[in-house]
């Protein structure tokens, strides 16, 4: 089973690159708070090391 990945907006991306800003919509959040649950890959986890001061990350336990 693959590793998942809750992510959730926790600092807004106003004032922000358009780049931090095109990332955190990829991710699939929206609004503050917001927490998504995604599939652990590369590409993931290249996204999140360039947003990482406006998310946090927590492993999803199996």
């Amino acid at each position: 089973m693959p590793k998942m990945l809750r992510i959730t907006l926790v600092k807004s991306a106003i004032g922000y690159s358009e780049v931090h800003k095109a990332t955190v919509r990829a991710l699939g959040l929206r609004r503050m708070n917001q927490s998504v649950v995604q599939q652990d890959t590369p590409v993931l986890r290249g996204m999140l090391r360039k947003v990482n001061h406006l998310v946090l990350i927590e492993e999803q336990g199996a």
